[in-house]
């Protein structure tokens, strides 16, 4: 096989790194830790909160101080891994990680808890960018760039429910705190790897001055919309203060707009995001996290409280969901990138993914683990991991390598955003339907087994009501998909880059057999 690969004004397409994928080894090895973290530490949270006597009002700052952190700084991480290295942002974000899980493993309080949790946020901002980015100029080469993104997508698809699994077993067999330790030596040995094998091209970062405003006002909303999401999850959507967070949220994020399409050196450069096949994928990757975030919950909820399974019991339960989504991102996906446009792979992808939620819409108390839950994780998995593989392959293609790193914390920002919409959503839609049907059904209810069978009857029925929107939510990111997305198989088509004036595509990899 003999390949050419045209080179555009800043672009390092064509300079093949000979420990690739030693390198990808690693950067997989990080990201699973960052995806690991935002479900592991839910399973262990009641168990945290009884040690540190933390209250029932102050439990939601373990997740929501990470969520806040980590979606609020992501623009920001990305582009400090463009102004350092993207090497290095990976090594230091990895030791910083590490450094804080050690802190919330040992906590003794629930500041400690609070703070350790809000700096993994701001080390993991710095650490999801810099893995994507790095896997972005890394593989130039068509089919090896889909082969790579198969495996990241997989491990960004269904690491979530791998937390599951391990945060059950070391929460049931072990300690809560081992929940954040655990982080520890996958920190030391991806920095390690990375330090003495990943060697980044040359050519690649952004040296122009930091956008300092774009950072504050990009901080600010993101931080305001992620918590405006999480508060109305809790306090409702007519709260106050909820509303005065949306506001602020679109008052800062359309001054960023306004601010980044005037400033010389933008944080966040417009033509990465107004390229329609780049919009198209966040976009649609945002609205299928909305759907899989809800979904997560709810299964987690109806299995450990309807089914009575145990923390691992959970865990294992989601294991079809994994293997489909390994198999749909590694097989089909890596399989037919290089063959067929990245839209009919997504499309289709969040289709299917639609038919294995569209199944769950039917679960009752007695539901068979069997013949429904399984069917509907396979379809789910296989679905998400088809789409997810060509998403991230196409979302970091084309763009200079100097904003690599903005690029794909656009990737990582619509994923968090997506989750905090998509659980502070569903979960009021679930509650106004559960409270809706025990209202109706309570007083027909005389004994009080009968009242706790209403009382589960109106939790599956808030959990399916909310299942039927993310059909509806993944229906939507398949169209988007489909319209938005028109960049050619990655085989020989010129993809839009984020370079202005002539030198507006750039070629990818043409490979000869």
């Amino acid at each position: 096989m003999s390949e050419t690969a045209a080179k555009a004004p800043g672009s390092t397409l064509g300079a093949v790194d000979p420990n690739r994928w030693k390198a990808l080894v690693f950067i997989a090895l990080a990201q699973l830790m960052v995806v690991l973290d935002a479900t592991i530490v839910n399973i262990a949270l009641p168990s945290a909160q009884q040690d540190l006597g933390i209250s029932d009002g102050n439990r939601q700052w373990v997740v929501t101080a990470y969520a806040l952190a980590f979606g609020g700084l992501l623009l920001f991480g990305g582009r400090i891994a463009d102004l350092w290295g993207r090497k290095r942002a990976f090594v230091v974000g990895l030791a910083g990680f590490a450094a804080a899980s050690a802190l919330g493993g040992a906590a003794t309080n629930e500041a400690m808890m609070f703070g350790a949790r809000a700096l993994q946020g701001v080390f993991g901002a710095l650490l999801a960018p810099a893995a994507l980015s790095l896997l972005a100029v890394m593989f130039t080469d068509a089919k090896e760039r889909a082969k790579a993104f198969g495996i990241y997508g997989a491990i960004a698809g269904g690491g979530g429910a791998v937390g599951l699994i391990l945060g059950g077993f070391l929460t049931e067999y072990l300690d809560w705190r081992w929940t954040f330790f655990v982080n520890i030596p996958f920190a030391v040995v991806a920095a390690a790897g990375a330090w003495f094998v990943i060697r980044e091209p040359e050519g690649g970062r952004n040296r122009n001055p930091l956008d300092i405003p774009g950072v504050l006002l990009s901080t600010l909303g993101l931080v305001a919309l992620v918590y405006g999401f999480t508060r109305a999850e809790s306090e409702g959507w007519g709260d106050s203060m909820t509303v005065g967070m949306f506001v602020a949220s679109g008052v800062l994020l359309l001054a960023f707009v306004l601010v980044e399409a005037k400033v010389k050196a933008p944080l966040l450069p417009l033509r990465v995001v107004t390229e329609r096949n780049r919009g198209g994928v966040y976009l649609s990757l945002g609205l299928a996290i909305i759907a899989m975030f809800g979904l997560f919950l709810f299964l987690t909820y109806y299995l450990q409280i309807v089914k009575g399974y145990s923390p691992v019991k959970t865990g294992f339960a989601f294991l079809p969901m994994i293997a489909g989504m390994i198999a749909g991102s590694t097989q089909i996906g890596t399989r037919l990138m290089t063959r067929v446009a990245p839209r009919l792979l997504m499309g289709p992808g969040f289709l299917v993914a639609a038919l294995g939620m569209l199944l769950l819409t039917q679960l009752e108390i007695d539901s068979s683990y069997t013949t429904l839950l399984l069917p509907a994780m396979l379809l789910l998995g296989l679905g998400m991991g088809t789409a997810f593989m060509p998403a991230m392959s196409l979302s970091t293609q084309g763009v200079r390598p100097q904003d690599a790193g903005v690029a794909s914390a656009m990737v990582n920002t619509s994923q968090q955003v997506g989750g905090a919409i998509g659980t502070a959503l569903l979960n009021t839609i679930a509650a106004s339907a559960t409270t809706s049907y025990i209202a109706d059904h309570i007083g027909g209810a005389a004994s009080r087994s009968q009242q706790q069978l209403v009382q589960l009857e109106g939790m599956v029925q808030g959990y399916t009501s909310a299942i039927w929107f993310a059909v509806g939510i993944l229906v939507v990111a398949a169209a988007i998909a489909l319209t938005f997305v028109n960049a050619g198989r990655p085989g020989g088509t010129t993809v839009a880059s984020s370079e202005e004036g002539a030198a507006d595509e750039v070629p990818v990899p043409v490979v000869a057999h």
